[in-house]
């Protein structure tokens, strides 16, 4: 029962974002590295417009694992935390040219071993570029699949988990990208647009808000 409450759901969230998926602008597995990671805690949109710019630059690994930081802040600053990610950028970049040859790795066990890339990030690329199945647990994600009772988990990695076992894995992404435009569009954090939802009677906030 579990299992066709959630097939249910999943088809729900597919016919209200059927377009879903990921929303960052690239062109090659490495330039959706480098966004996804100037997309931590920072709006797509934001970083859509500062790699515009940026990936005339600089596009290849090689090209930025030559940069120092102090040459690639002044280009990412307005994402926010923009010392960090330089340094996660840079290390990515140079962990990828010097033992990958210069293209992104498809595994999860290669792509969290470069500097800066942890479990989500290497989970979208897997999922955006390569279209392995794999389980980004972001912010919206965890919100919802834990309001529509998909997930009691308390951690990222607890939700990625229990999503893991509720679907099989030809699944996985669609979860991902339609869980992430639900959280965005109508499940939002403070204001959720209940009133356009078509699963507001399986929601725990509905339920107690109403």
């Amino acid at each position: 029962m579990e299992k066709e409450r959630a097939q249910f759901i999943l088809g729900e969230l597919k016919k209200m974002h059927p377009d879903a998926g990921c929303e960052l602008n690239f062109k090659t597995p490495f330039e959706l590295l480098v966004a996804v990671i100037l997309s931590a805690q920072c709006t797509d949109k934001r970083v859509n417009e500062v790699t515009k710019e940026l990936f005339r630059h600089y596009n290849t690994a090689e090209e930025f694992a030559s940069l120092s930081p102090q040459e690639l802040e002044p280009l990412i600053h307005s994402c926010g935390f923009y010392h960090n990610k330089a340094l996660n950028i840079i290390g990515a970049a140079k962990g990828i040219v010097e033992r990958f040859g210069g293209k992104v790795p498809g595994s999860m066990e290669e792509l969290i071993s470069l500097p800066g890339v942890g479990r989500k990030t290497a989970s979208v690329v897997m999922t955006v570029a390569f279209n392995e199945p794999a389980m980004p647990v972001d912010t919206h994600v965890f919100r919802v699949s834990g309001r529509l009772y998909l997930s009691d988990g308390k951690t990222p990695e607890a939700v990625e988990s229990e999503l893991k076992a509720l679907y099989p894995p030809e699944d996985w992404n669609a979860v991902h990208h339609t869980l992430i435009f639900h959280g965005r569009y109508i499940c939002k954090a403070l204001r959720p647009d209940c009133q356009n939802c078509t699963l507001k009677d399986y929601c725990r906030f509905f339920k107690e808000n109403n």
